[in-house]
């Protein structure tokens, strides 16, 4: 099973990145960037909310009827033409969903890391957003996941199976709630835009263990 980051580099992947910088007016390699910084942290979120057993059914609901991967079928006609607004929307609540009241601090933080305006990082996730619930639809369906403790399985596989994305994932979990509280995403904008040197400097070093830059 791929990983996330191999999803971004696979034919798919760079369709999606294509696409989503056609729709969004930006440079294909600032896309990837902010790609690959906010499908890991979604798909954490997502992990973090598998923990309650209401959050894990609700995934799995949504995973099994509108979110079945069918939305993988025709991404060159999803980009192509202009993502519609039906899809935009449900990126939308799919955000809310999974980051609640920190997603501007999200958006801002991505912003501050890949160099591009918020609004630009919004949508851009409000387009990956869906197709990423599309690509779990697909998994699993492939793999015959029926269960809660399966479906965290898989989120916790497609961010690797291996001692270091382990690490990788212990690396999100400290990210999206940075003094445990409890909070899906926590103090994200801050650690990324403050001056504080040992707050930013913390913040690099995350993203780089998690991105290899």
């Amino acid at each position: 099973m791929s990983g996330l980051l191999d999803l971004l580099n696979s034919p798919m992947g760079k369709q999606l990145i294509s696409g989503v910088a056609g729709q969004t007016k930006q440079p294909e390699n600032k896309t990837a960037e902010v790609l690959s910084m906010a499908m890991p942290l979604l798909m954490g979120a997502m992990k973090r909310n598998t923990a309650t057993p209401g959050g894990a059914q609700g995934l799995m609901n949504a995973l099994s009827s509108k979110h079945d991967g069918s939305i993988l079928g025709n991404l060159s006609g999803l980009l192509g033409g202009g993502v519609n607004q039906s899809v935009m929307d449900d990126g939308a609540g799919i955000l809310g969903h999974v980051l609640g009241s920190k997603q501007p601090q999200v958006e801002n933080a991505l912003s501050a890391k890949a160099g591009m305006d918020a609004g630009s990082v919004s949508q851009i996730m409000k387009i990956a957003a869906p197709i990423l619930l599309g690509y779990l639809g697909q998994q699993t369906r492939q793999q015959n996941i029926s269960s809660p403790d399966a479906l965290s399985g898989l989120l916790g596989g497609l961010m690797g199976g291996t001692k270091t994305a382990n690490k990788q994932q212990s690396l999100i979990e400290s990210f999206l709630d940075s003094d445990g509280d409890g909070s899906v995403i926590d103090d994200l904008a801050g650690m990324v835009l403050s001056g504080n040197g040992k707050k930013k400097g913390g913040i690099g070093s995350l993203l780089g263990g998690l991105f290899g830059k």
